[in-house]
């Protein structure tokens, strides 16, 4: 995924900020807040919150990104 696409993203987190807490459903709301766009900070709380390794959630990360886009 280009970098730019996530600046969209980014841009529009407090519209998107329900979207992330329903795909990932274990962050908390003061999680969802504190990640505020940063791709990196999300990749960090999906690791620590479902344990799995960086690559899965980034995975993730980017079949959640293709959805919102679609």
């Amino acid at each position: 995924m280009s970098g730019g696409t996530w600046d969209v993203l980014k841009g529009n987190w407090k519209q998107l900020k329900g979207e992330a807490k329903k795909q990932w459903g274990k962050l908390t709301d003061d999680e969802i807040d504190q990640i505020d766009g940063e791709r990196d900070k999300l990749i960090g709380k999906i690791q620590e919150r479902y344990g799995v390794a960086r690559n899965e959630a980034e995975r993730q990360i980017d079949d959640w990104q293709q959805m919102m886009e679609d």
